[in-house]
């Protein structure tokens, strides 16, 4: 649950800010190792990614014995452990992943996808959260393969367009386009909720938490980026994509953080529910590349100092927060 739901329900409870610069540290050396194993690499947020080995079984062999080798090597290397989902597509991936976990490794070969969905349940299908589950039992659906039985035609009726055709394609194993690939380069995260977040202070604080670790991973990168996008998913499975592109350049986590507040404002209202929330940095260009001092403010330029201290500091393991940080939890 949201930590803010936690605090109301245990005002007494001992809360440890996060660090999500050393967070983002972490998810970059994670990340480096599995780029080394194949160019179609995509990040979807600070610790989950996806790898398309098509083609790699000659270089670095089946799929089985490779993902054990690089979940060794990532506990060799930094100390953690991961989980790993095999499957045709990132969507049943992604379930495989969770399927054991911790350290788990789970492979679903190609046409066992609907016995995978069969076994997991409805409850575990990737997206579905309780409202849509709750909508699907109140018309008699409690299993994916009853689920089957229906029509597209009659699940968009009773469901909606959205999260009909979503609904359709999920419970027979297929792949409902839940992973967009960015166009050009780019640098995003998101994170899909199990119960729908209707509240602005919540939301507020993934964001705030997102535009610390974009700021952490265009660090790392040494891009900067010219446009900040909100990703937003509804109950109703609608979803809608908002861009900005000031005028000026984009230099700290505090700018990211402003835009993706006035984003959501602009197309969501207090009381919705959201289903996922995403950010991104898009456009991005190396951070090399001399800018005018004319372009920023003084203090826009002080803040991403200070970010690249802090960043610099806890990526050696010293556990920092900023005050800023501190007063929005």
């Amino acid at each position: 649950m949201p930590a803010i739901t936690a605090k109301k329900l245990c005002p007494n409870g001992i809360f440890v800010p996060p660090n999500m610069r050393l967070y983002s540290s972490v998810s970059y050396s994670v990340m480096s190792i599995l780029k080394e194993y194949s160019p179609g690499f995509h990040q979807v947020s600070i610790d989950e990614a996806s790898l398309d080995m098509t083609g790699t079984g000659k270089l670095f062999g089946p799929p089985k014995p490779l993902a054990l080798k690089i979940k060794e090597r990532v506990k060799d290397e930094l100390g953690i452990t991961m989980s790993v989902g095999i499957a045709a597509s990132p969507f049943i991936a992604k379930m495989a992943s969770d399927y054991n976990k911790p350290d788990g490794l789970c492979m679903v070969s190609p046409g066992y996808e609907q016995k995978f969905i069969d076994a997991i349940g409805l409850e575990k299908i990737w997206g579905l959260g309780k409202s849509s589950i709750s909508a699907m039992n109140s018309h008699g659906l409690f299993t994916p393969s009853q689920a089957r039985e229906m029509s597209l035609e009659s699940l968009t009726r009773l469901f909606g367009k959205s999260m009909g055709a979503y609904v359709y394609k999920a419970v027979r194993g297929e792949d409902p386009n839940s992973y967009e690939e960015a166009k050009s380069h780019s640098i995003s995260t998101e994170i899909t909720f199990y119960q729908d977040v209707k509240d602005s202070e919540t939301l507020h604080r993934y964001l705030l938490g997102m535009s610390q670790e974009l700021m952490g991973r265009s660090l790392d990168e040494k891009v900067m980026a010219k446009t900040v996008g909100l990703k937003l998913r509804w109950g109703d499975f609608t979803t809608i994509t908002v861009q900005s592109t000031p005028s000026y350049p984009i230099l700290n986590a505090d700018q990211i953080y402003g835009i993706s507040k006035t984003l959501l404002s602009s197309k969501w209202k207090e009381g919705e529910g959201i289903r996922l929330i995403g950010l991104g940095l898009y456009q991005t260009y190396s951070s090399d590349k001399p800018i005018q001092d004319s372009l920023f403010s003084e203090e826009d330029h002080r803040k991403r100092k200070l970010d690249k201290v802090v960043h610099d500091l806890e990526s050696r393991g010293l556990k920092l927060q900023k005050a800023s940080v501190l007063e929005e939890h």
